[in-house]
């Protein structure tokens, strides 16, 4: 009967644990509390990033003040902030802390600056969509990131795309141009927003592509690069707030002096600062795909909650656009992820056949002739 018991207990433990399920320090780890610290993390994730898109659609949609620039440039400030706190609490806690150090060094910040340039246009166009298409559209006006990335990739590093992932971005242009079409037709389009919505998604495959240039610049540190990225522009920022005249609307604002406007504005910075820790999180934890589809997930539980709070009412061709958008964006990731494995998987067989002999090359060749 303990023989019994012990074969269960021991068929327990096999199906909770995997031989590979062992942490860095070398302890086992079972599959149960891997999955709970999965779902932990994209739980994290969701309510961090769709409490942040609806904190800054509140705060870009106060009628009292016009002042989209002074609203993004606060939240830079609050995450340099962040920063140098961030780098002082690991000074005094190292053991529990882990922060690089953010000395500024006027040299990085000059390497980082064409990059501050595009990572500006991001946030504010970003933002300026969010402002006029609201929570709900902000799915399909943003969705044109990964076109983008296709064209500029081709444009800027000269590289081909294959006619799968063409076809993917095929479909999200076809949700696009139907979203589009239905709110018009629900009298709710603002062009404004659609064209803020292209430029943002624009600047984010430029901000891709000119933070892997930068990299080196912050030693590949991703949270050096948000400290520079965000001095560089809290400095640019304050002429272009002066040139449209944002200070005006500043000096006229009634709850300036208000604790909970700035309440409210701090705690946008805070969540837009959270939001690149618990991406980092759920990459480490998942996979980049897995991120990817997670996002995917969560930017269609975003348009659904946006839809019930603000008591809309979208026709069908409305909601198949969402799901174009959201499908097709799916699809090129799980494409695009193909192809990398097959070419992480020819790499190691031309290295093999680099280290042979030159007859032996050529025998190589003609097998399958």
């Amino acid at each position: 009967m303990n023989r019994v018991q012990l074969k269960r207990s021991g068929i327990l433990k096999m199906a909770l644990a995997g031989l590979d399920s062992v942490d860095t320090d070398g302890r086992g780890e079972t599959f149960l509390l891997r999955a709970v610290r999965i779902a932990a993390v994209v739980a994290l994730y969701w309510f961090v990033s769709i409490t942040m898109i609806f904190l800054n659609s509140y705060l870009l949609d106060n009628q009292d003040l016009n002042a989209p620039l002074f609203v993004t440039f606060y939240q830079c400030v609050v995450t340099v902030g962040l920063c140098w706190l961030m780098h002082m609490m690991s000074r005094l806690c190292p053991g529990m802390i882990a922060f690089p150090s953010v000395i500024f060094d006027l040299k990085t910040s000059r390497q980082v600056l064409p990059l501050s340039v595009v990572f500006i246009g991001m946030i504010t166009f970003n933002n300026l969509c969010l402002k006029y298409v609201g929570v709900a559209f902000y799915t399909v006006g943003r969705s044109l990131s990964t076109v983008f990335n296709v064209m500029l990739s081709y444009v800027i590093l000269k590289q081909t795309t294959s006619y799968q992932a063409l076809l993917c971005c095929g479909v999200i242009l076809g949700g696009f141009w139907l979203g589009v079409d239905q709110e018009g037709m629900a009298g709710s389009l603002s062009w404004s927003g659609v064209f803020f919505g292209v430029l943002a998604s624009a600047c984010v495959s430029l901000n891709a592509i000119y933070t892997k240039k930068v990299m080196p610049a912050v030693d590949g540190n991703i949270w050096k690069l948000s400290f520079y990225n965000n001095i560089n522009a809290c400095v640019l920022f304050l002429p272009l707030i002066l040139v449209f005249g944002e200070l005006d609307h500043l000096a006229n604002f009634s709850r300036l002096g208000d604790l909970r406007f700035w309440g409210m504005m701090t705690l946008g910075g805070v969540f837009g600062f959270a939001i690149g820790y618990v991406t980092g999180l759920q990459i480490k934890y998942t996979s980049p795909l897995t991120h990817n589809v997670s996002g995917t997930a969560k930017a269609c539980v975003q348009t659904v909650i946006a839809v019930i709070y603000n008591s809309s009412s979208k026709s069908l061709l409305w909601w198949t656009s969402n799901m174009m958008v959201l499908g097709g964006s799916s699809a090129y990731t799980w494409v695009r992820s193909l192809e990398m494995k097959k070419v992480s998987h020819k790499i190691p067989q031309d290295a093999a056949k680099d280290k042979l002999l030159p007859e032996e090359k050529s025998d190589m060749g003609g097998v399958g002739i």
